[in-house]
């Protein structure tokens, strides 16, 4: 009964196998082997951007950061929303390795950036002259920290205020296979085709052993990239092991598999949730995060029985035993029936 998060669980046999493949030989060095030259002709053909340029890194955080950073300068600030994993937990990454920009907090709904809000962010800087930051770039999170998805028109909306104002539009997505499968869409309308200008592009959180690729549909800033990730320490010397997990990855549609299994598994766990005494779903899920609050006891009662999620600003300690509190469930591709079921049933 495992819901802690959905970087939790195992790597996929196909990427481990995959690994084994490329340990054979020598290859070249700093993304200089050819499955890494391969993967960028297979991300292109996935996206349909033959202009795409694609960088690896070993952490979320990583890509994130360096692609904002070679869209901002230290004296810009970059809109994101109050829950965003660059605001929440990334100890200030992105503020360190752009040197020195700032975040502006958008107001957010369902773990959305609102139009107006993302409008009125923007409006309000650049009015201060010398003593102000100027305006940087949009950062989006799809699927959200709070399991909902932007459709492509709430994208093209937002997308479409930031082009007015001439800035570049950053998608954090590292749940980006699992938001896909809920938008029943190709990658291409949900990035660049709805006005998206680079993607940190998810894998470890969807199956593989420790893999993001960081893609730039305009290769304008592909060497800048390449600068900033060598000086910030996130160059690989044997990086034909990244390009091995993310290639297995995209081969045969793998990624959409495993997205279709973990969003599969939430959907059972949230009509369970629905369906159970005292359970009050916070959002709708729609790739494969669940929050719902349940009263106190019953979190004992789970906990005890060996069910591994997170309490969400709340503990266990103190306060009535039928006092609601919120908790965080989160599902990946090896979930079993068999241990949702028993959850539900202790549930």
């Amino acid at each position: 009964m495992h819901f802690a998060s959905d970087n939790t669980g195992p790597v996929h046999p196909n990427v481990m196998d995959a690994l084994l493949r490329a340990n054979a030989g020598y290859a070249s060095p700093y993304a200089a082997d050819a499955l890494s030259a391969e993967l960028t002709a297979q991300v292109r053909e996935v996206f349909e951007a033959p202009e795409a340029v694609v960088h690896l890194v070993a952490t979320g955080t990583a890509a994130n950061s360096l692609l904002l950073a070679s869209h901002a300068t230290p004296w810009q600030t970059i809109f994101c929303s109050r829950c965003a994993h660059i605001q929440e937990d990334e100890l200030n990454a992105p503020e360190f390795f752009t040197g020195g920009a700032k975040l502006t907090l958008v107001t957010t709904e369902d773990g959305k950036m609102t139009p107006a809000g993302l409008r009125a962010a923007i409006e309000g800087e650049e009015t201060r002259d010398l003593h102000g930051p100027m305006r940087g770039p949009v950062s989006l999170t799809q699927a959200t920290e709070k399991g909902t998805v932007y459709s492509l028109e709430e994208l093209r909306t937002l997308t479409g205020i930031a082009q007015e104002f001439g800035l570049k539009v950053h998608m954090d997505g590292a749940r980006f296979a699992n938001a896909l499968i809920a938008l029943g869409c190709t990658p291409a309308e949900a990035t660049w085709k709805s006005g998206i200008d680079m993607l940190s592009f998810g894998g470890t959180k969807n199956g593989l052993m420790g893999v993001e690729a960081a893609i730039l549909f305009d290769p304008a800033k592909s060497r800048e990239f390449e600068l900033r990730r060598k000086r910030g320490a996130h160059l690989f010397s044997k990086h034909r092991f990244l390009a091995a997990q993310m290639h297995a990855y995209l081969e045969g549609g793998l990624w959409l598999e495993i997205a279709t299994s973990a969003n599969a598994a939430c959907q059972r766990l949230a009509d369970g949730l629905r369906a159970a005494p005292g359970a009050n779903l916070m959002y709708r899920p729609e790739a494969n995060i669940v929050f719902a609050r349940l009263p106190r006891a019953t979190h004992r009662h789970l906990f005890a029985a060996g069910a591994e999620y997170h309490l969400w600003d709340a503990t266990l300690d103190g306060g009535p035993e039928d006092e609601p509190l919120a908790a965080r469930f989160v599902t990946d591709w090896s979930a079993s029936d068999a241990d949702t079921d028993r959850f539900l049933a202790l549930l």
